[in-house]
């Protein structure tokens, strides 16, 4: 069953665009591409193990549609997210003839959706790209809402741009060949959807956390569709992440401080699973959140074999560089995003370093 969600921005009808889920899209994304955009070059950008899983197919159905397409590939994970490998890209695109009026397709996970959609924003001023994400995380999360870049030695995602997709194509099959703990790091995104912005849908997490398994592909079509339509909401309302987009940045500012004093070597769902926890910490301690609240969160997290503590950093002022470098701080220090109650969460919340070193277990 096709289940869509609109993405409506105000500013531009020309910059509006539909998310589609549907078991078993990928094979017919070349013809939709054809008959709806006509492109001069398609250019496929993934790193190398999507490529094997799903770029030669996908390859293939473009010459069946009658559309010329080149296919790029990057080494995977989150070392890639970097200038070089940008400069790199930007290079062969222009070697490779692109135009205006060529398309960007970003085949992959919340890395390749990242650099490739940062490729398209900034090659040529700006080319149209389509996201076809390939993992739960940036199926319910990272390919929507045009937040694109990479990441800085002081920091992560530091360097990026905002890039709306001209479309965005989701096949909840795909999910099969993903990795137990890649699926388990993308429901983090999805408690924290939730818990930043719908109590209701937090419930049916907490009713079905048992259930929720790459082949209940039902399932996890209707939590995709849910969280893609929560954050819908909130782009349509804040393109630029002025204010209410904030809340989306629930259990990321710990999370991504975590990710850089590690060097990367934990995924960011767990990061941010850890994150979510540490920070609601910080929220009980300072009496906004209830204990039976806090509760409900580790709980779930706990349901869904998410990890909830975090680690022993060695470099502790590494940690709180990231901390203050993080591009959700604004003058007067690191601002955070809590939660007030499940379902609603307060942005801008002030956090006073000693409190934060306590909470987290860093002293």
């Amino acid at each position: 069953m096709k289940r869509t969600v609109a993405v409506r921005l105000k500013e531009s009808v020309n910059r509006s665009y539909r998310i589609t889920i549907e078991t078993g899209l990928l094979d017919r994304i070349p013809a939709l591409i054809h008959h709806t955009w006509r492109p001069s070059l398609v250019f496929v950008i993934t790193d190398t193990t999507v490529a094997r899983l799903y770029g030669r197919r996908l390859m293939k159905s473009f010459a069946l549609a009658g559309t010329n397409a080149v296919m790029l590939d990057f080494a995977p994970g989150e070392a890639s997210k970097r200038a070089e490998i940008v400069f790199s890209l930007h290079t062969q695109l222009l070697l490779h003839g692109i135009r205006r009026d060529s398309l960007v397709l970003a085949l992959g996970g919340g890395v390749v959706g990242d650099v490739a959609g940062f490729v398209a924003a900034t090659v040529l001023r700006g080319v149209a790209c389509i996201q076809v994400p390939t993992t739960l995380l940036a199926q319910v999360d990272s390919s929507v809402g045009g937040k694109v870049g990479i990441d800085h030695p002081l920091g992560k995602n530091l360097i990026g741009a905002f890039h709306q997709p001209a479309a965005v194509y989701i096949d909840p099959a795909v999910l099969a060949s993903l990795p137990e703990v890649e699926f388990r790091n993308g429901l983090a995104e999805v408690v924290k959807i939730a818990a930043a912005l719908d109590s209701e849908f937090f419930a049916t997490l907490e009713r079905n956390a048992g259930r929720i398994r790459k082949s209940n592909v039902r399932m996890l079509t209707e939590l995709i569709e849910k969280s893609v339509g929560l954050k819908a909401v909130v782009v349509q309302k804040d393109e630029f992440e002025s204010g209410l987009r904030k809340t989306l940045n629930l259990g990321h500012t710990i999370g991504h401080a975590i990710e850089a004093a590690t060097r990367f070597t934990t995924a960011h769902g767990g990061a941010v699973s850890m994150g979510l926890v540490a920070e609601s910490r910080i929220a009980l301690e300072m009496g906004l959140l209830s204990e039976r609240d806090f509760a409900r969160l580790v709980a779930v997290l706990r349901k869904l074999r998410l990890p909830i503590r975090v680690p022993r950093v060695k470099d502790k002022s590494k940690f709180l560089a990231a901390l203050s470098a993080d591009k959700k701080g604004i003058a007067g220090g690191t601002k955070f995003v809590l939660l007030k109650a499940i379902g609603h969460s307060v942005i801008g919340v002030d956090v006073p370093t000693p409190f934060l070193e306590k909470v987290v277990s860093l002293s």
